[in-house]
Order: structure tokens, then sequence, then C-alpha cells
């Protein structure tokens, strides 16, 4: 795939959403991994919420993509990161 195959016209707002057990540092593990990434993510394009029983928790981070490669190198970084559950 070139990159005038990509669905995704960079710039762009990207959102990802990282799913892992509800439990201390989680949320900045988190962050850490996306701000080393996109070092401009703003506070307020970050959205966290429990699930009904508050076992898991959920970060939507809306960040500035630039290029393929650098969503490629944010979701290889979440995925490897133990406090993880999963990516979308």
């Amino acid at each position: 795939m070139t990159p005038s195959d990509s669905l995704i016209e960079y710039p762009c707002d990207f959102p990802i959403k990282i799913f892992g057990k509800s439990q201390p540092g989680f949320a900045q593990a988190v962050m850490a991994i996306v701000l080393r990434h996109d070092p401009s993510l703003q506070p307020d394009s970050i959205e966290m919420k429990s699930s009904s029983k508050a076992r898991y928790i959920s970060l939507t981070c809306t960040v500035r993509a630039t290029s393929r490669a650098q969503l490629d190198a944010l979701y290889q970084d979440l995925c490897g990161h133990p406090m993880v559950v999963m990516v979308l």
C-alpha cells in the first residue's frame, strides 16, 4: 500500500480507544505513551469511562495524526504495554 492508497488524509485528528483493567497508574501509563507520539495532545481531547461494574476503564484520546508510521508506532507501543487489554 502506498501513501496515496491510505483512507486517511494526514494530518488529521484521530481517536484511539484504549482499554485496560481499572488499576492505579493505568491512565498515567497510557498518557505517557500517547504523549511520546503526540506531544501536542491536550487534556480536553481525552475522555475516560469506567465499565458498568468499574472493573475496566477506557480512555479515548484524540491524537493529531501526521502519518501512518506515527499511528502504527503508537498502536504498537500501546498494545505492548502490560496494563493495556485492547486498543481500537
